[in-house]
């Protein structure tokens, strides 16, 4: 079971998530988010993060020189979009920079999935989360998990939105996700991760997938 503790901002909490069997740990570069952490600060925790684990540089429609810089300071596994980034923009950026690339999708209904089948080929995994509201993600709801029981996918896929150690294994029977996303789900106040949270969130994920 993959296992992906998004919004992380401290060395507490990151390595929390570590011993707690998180395989992708998340950060979050985006100022208007309560889980924004700067540049600086993420190639500091990213130098905690174990080989075995892979980060998540988290970005909201940045410019791309700006988005450069960042990639080189952090030096993540993986590169997260969660803005109105296009399909082909996504897809050179993944080609140019030759690094793995997601893209999340807020899943407002079925016709979601099938218009979702444009970012094959352009990115790696797509993250089906609650649609934006004020802001693109990180807001503790969920959306109807039944959209995607049975569905069948046309690439790799993780599921987020509102997900919390008390829902994570149902979310996991309902949809049978490969990759399970928490942020807000495991904080005891916007921004703040809260270790017990992440390791019983995940301890639940991975019991379910056994």
């Amino acid at each position: 079971m993959q296992i992906k503790i998004c919004g992380l901002s401290t060395a507490d909490t990151l390595d929390a998530a570590v011993d707690a069997g998180a395989t992708h740990l998340g950060f979050v570069h985006f100022a208007p988010s309560p889980r924004h952490v700067t540049v600086e600060q993420a190639r500091a925790l990213r130098a905690r993060v174990p080989a075995d684990r892979k980060v998540v540089l988290l970005t909201v429609e940045m410019q791309p020189m700006a988005l450069a810089q960042a990639i080189e300071a952090v030096r993540p596994d993986v590169l997260q979009f969660h803005g109105r980034e296009t399909p082909e923009w996504v897809g050179a950026i993944r080609q140019q920079l030759g690094m793995e690339v997601w893209k999340a999708v807020g899943l407002r209904d079925a016709g979601t999935l099938e218009r979702a089948r444009k970012w094959v080929g352009q990115a790696d995994r797509l993250i089906f989360d609650a649609p934006a509201k004020a802001l693109p993600g990180g807001n503790g709801e969920a959306f109807d998990w039944n959209l995607l029981a049975n569905h069948e996918h046309a690439m790799a896929w993780g599921l987020a939105g509102g997900l919390t150690p008390g829902n994570v294994a149902e979310a996991i029977r309902e949809t049978g996700a490969e990759l399970v996303d928490t942020s807000s789900g495991v904080e005891s106040a916007p921004g703040v991760k809260d270790a017990a949270l992440i390791r019983a969130f995940c301890a639940a994920a991975r019991a379910q997938s056994t």
